[in-house]
């Protein structure tokens, strides 16, 4: 009891009391995960996004600490047709095994580089291919396959079920969504990430 007392006096403290319609909102729409038995986050970004540039070095040190029964996976926002070359970028770089080894540097090539443009398709094509060490025709096959063009719907099913405005966006087991602007900055949206994967928890155990 000492230690709940605590740990709520230390959010007022830090201004970051937890409650809904400010620090989190429920979803649109139930949005359904890929294994009830965990507890699954989703980040919603865009490559050409500047916060969400900003929140990866948090959410990669955050994602290792993650506990075993949480799953993070990563989904491209794509609300409007200059979003979806980034969003193929990622399921390009997926398709072809090189998504860990890219996807950081991606970013740093649009937004510190300034080498890349995420809304050209060409251009991220060219980028993939030159940085992957791929023959040029297998990157533009994967970049136009079927797989991607699928994965990509599902991602504007997630993006428009979800009911966010922006991103980068947290959605936590397709129930609540956080962001920067609802906690009020890129540590902040984790720790409301955190609250909320411990409420989710709380409600599949049936312990308040």
């Amino acid at each position: 009891m000492k230690t709940l007392f605590t740990a709520f006096v230390m959010l007022l403290i830090s201004g970051t009391a937890f409650a809904a319609g400010s620090q989190y909102q429920p979803t649109a729409q139930a949005i359904p995960t890929d294994d009830p038995a965990k507890i699954e986050v989703i980040e919603m970004f865009w490559y050409g996004c500047p916060h969400c540039h900003d929140l990866e070095p948090y959410i990669n040190v955050w994602m290792k600490k993650l506990p075993k029964d949480v799953v993070f996976k990563r989904v491209p926002a794509v609300p409007r047709p200059d979003w979806v070359p980034g969003g193929r970028a990622y399921y390009t770089m997926e398709a072809l095994g090189v998504l860990e080894k890219l996807h950081t540097p991606f970013f740093e090539a649009i937004h510190k580089q300034r080498a890349v443009n995420p809304s050209d398709d060409k251009a991220v094509m060219d980028w993939i291919t030159k940085n992957s060490g791929l023959d040029r025709q297998k990157v533009a096959d994967a970049y136009n396959s079927f797989s991607v063009n699928t994965k990509l719907q599902r991602a504007m099913q997630i993006f428009s079920a979800s009911g966010a405005t922006g991103v980068p966006t947290l959605i936590v087991d397709g129930k609540y969504i956080t962001s920067i602007s609802m906690s009020g900055g890129l540590e902040q949206t984790l720790q409301v990430a955190d609250q909320l994967i411990a409420k989710t928890r709380a409600e599949k155990t049936g312990k308040k």
